[in-house]
C-alpha cells in the first residue's frame, strides 16, 4: 500500500515538553515514549527511549488497541499526558479521535472518542499551546466534493475535546457551519510552530479540455490564518495558491521559526522551498527546487531539527519489500536565505517504505516508522554536520502490523 502523505503523511507530528524524568539506574533514563499506529490489527506500538543510546524497549502490555480502525496519525498534547489517535476508518467502521491518558511507564489507557465533521480523516494536527486539535477530512458534510476541517478545542484539565464552530460562514439553513472548508481531495496539512498559519495540500481533479480525459490533477496549497484564542480559522485569500511546478505534493513542514516552508514533489522527485508572505501567501525561493539525492525516489515525509539547522525528507522508495530503495535525505539550511544544500553522504538507509520520521525529545535522535516491513529505523544525529550515524546498539526495532505515523510524548514519571 502506498499513502498519499500518509496518505503520503506535515509534520509533524508533535513533541511534548518534559515534565519529568524516569530515573532507570547506571546513569540512564528514560527520555519520553514513543507511539507507533500500526493499520494491520489497528494497534499501537509502545516503546521507551533511552538517553545514552537512543536505544527503544517496548513498554509493558504494548502493543496497545488504537480504539478504532485503520490509525493513520497522532497527536500529543498537554505537556505529553495525553495522546489523540486518528483512526481513518473502514468499510465497516467510521472514523474517530480517540483519546488516551499516558500513565506511569508510558502505559495507554483510553478515555474518549470523538468524531469529526467530515468524512475519511487523514490526518491531525496540534497548536504549538495545545489549545487547539485540527482534524483534516477528504469530504466535508455539505457533500461538495471539497474537504474541511474539524476544530476542536482542548480542555487543558482533563485533554477532552469540544467542537469550535466556524464563526465565519453560515450554511443554506443560516445556522454556522461546524467546519472549515478546504480544498478537493486534501492530502495532509501543516501548522506552523508560530500558529500564524495553516497550510492544507490539496489534489483537485482536473479534465484535458483537448480530449475531454482525466489528466493529472491540480495542486495547491490551502492557507488559513489561525486565531490562537478562539480556534477560529480565516481565510486569508479568494483561492488555494497552485503550483504548476508541482506534479505530486506529498508533505510540507517548515522550520521551527516558520520562516521557511519546505515541500516535498514526488513527481519531479524535488524539495521545494519557500518563504511565507502577506496572507500566508507561500514565495518560492531563487533558484527553484532542489534534486532529492541520486538513486532516492518518492519523498513522502519532511521533517526539520529542532535548530532549524537541517532538512531530512523521507523516500518510501518502491513497494518491493527486498529492494525498496528507501532512504532520508539530508540538507543542510543556510540560515539567511533558506536554501538547501544536501549533506554528502546522505542518503541514509532506513526499513522499507518509511512513511513518518520525528525527532527525540533531547534533539539527538531520529527515528522513521517503515510501512512495508514493519520496523523502525533510529538513527542519532551529528549536531554540527546533520549527518546521522546509526545508534550504538542496533538501529532497527520491531513494529505491530504496517506502521504508519510515529509521535513522541516526553511526559516521564519518577
Amino acid at each position: 500500500m502506498k499513502f498519499s502523505h500518509l496518505g503520503r503523511i506535515a509534520l509533524a507530528l508533535v513533541v511534548s515538553l518534559a515534565l519529568g524524568l524516569g530515573v532507570t539506574g547506571c546513569g540512564a533514563y528514560t527520555i519520553g515514549y514513543m507511539y507507533v499506529m500500526g493499520t494491520q490489527y489497528n494497534q499501537i506500538s509502545a516503546y521507551k527511549i533511552d538517553n545514552l543510546t537512543g536505544n527503544l524497549t517496548g513498554i509493558v502490555t504494548s502493543p496497545f488497541s488504537s480504539g478504532g480502525a485503520n490509525p493513520v496519525a497522532a497527536v500529543v498534547l498537554n505537556g505529553g499526558r495525553y495522546l489523540y489517535v486518528l483512526n481513518a476508518g473502514s468499510s465497516s467502521a467510521a472514523g474517530n479521535i480517540a483519546q488516551f491518558s499516558v500513565g506511569g511507564d508510558g502505559i495507554l489507557t483510553q478515555e474518549q472518542t470523538y468524531t469529526s465533521q467530515g468524512k475519511n480523516p487523514v490526518w491531525i494536527s496540534g497548536d504549538s499551546s495545545g489549545h487547539f486539535i485540527y482534524v483534516l477530512d477528504q469530504l466535508a458534510p455539505d457533500n461538495s466534493g471539497n474537504g474541511d476541517i474539524t476544530v476542536f478545542a482542548v480542555d487543558q484539565v482533563t485533554g477532552r475535546l469540544s467542537l469550535v464552530v466556524n464563526q465565519q460562514v453560515k450554511n443554506a439553513q443560516g445556522t454556522q457551519l461546524t467546519y472549515f472548508p478546504v480544498g478537493q481531495h486534501p492530502l495532509t496539512m501543516k501548522v506552523l510552530p508560530s500558529n500564524s498559519y495553516l497550510f492544507v495540500i490539496d489534489q483537485t481533479p482536473a479534465i484535458n479540455a483537448a480530449t475531454n480525459k482525466p489528466q493529472s490533477p491540480i495542486q495547491d496549497v490551502f492557507a488559513y490564518q489561525m486565531n490562537t484564542t478562539t480556534g477560529q480559522l480565516l481565510l486569508t485569500q479568494n483561492a488555494p495558491q497552485q503550483f504548476p511546478l508541482g506534479d505530486n505534493l506529498t508533505a510540507i513542514n517548515s522550520t521551527p521559526g516558520g520562516n521557511y516552508v519546505y515541500i516535498a514533489d514526488a513527481g519531479n522527485n524535488t524539495i521545494i522551498p519557500f518563504t511565507v508572505g502577506g496572507g500566508g501567501v507561500l514565495q518560492q525561493l531563487v533558484g527553484g527546487p532542489v534534486p532529492n539525492a541520486a538513486g532516492a525516489e518518492n519523498p513522502d515525509w519532511i521533517v526539520t531539527d529542532s535548530a532549524g539547522l537541517f532538512v531530512y525528507m523521507v523516500n518510501y522508495g518502491t513497494s518491493n519489500i527486498n529492494q525498496p530503495n528507501s532512504s532520508i535525505t539530508a540538507y543542510t539550511i543556510d540560515a539567511s536565505t533558506g536554501r538547501l544544500t544536501q549533506i554528502p553522504d546522505s542518503p541514509y538507509p532506513t526499513g522499507s517504505g518509511p512513511v513518518c520520521m520525528i525527532e527525540d525529545p533531547s534533539d539527538h535522535y531520529f527515528y522513521t516508522s517503515n510501512h512495508n516491513d514493519s520496523t523502525v529505523t533510529g538513527y542519532q544525529i551529528v549536531i554540527r554536520t546533520g549527518q546521522l550515524a546509526p545508534l550504538n546498539r542496533g538501529t532497527v526495532f520491531p513494529a505491530t502490523g504496517n506502521p504508519t505515523c510515529l509521535v513522541i510524548s516526553a511526559f516521564t514519571s519518577a
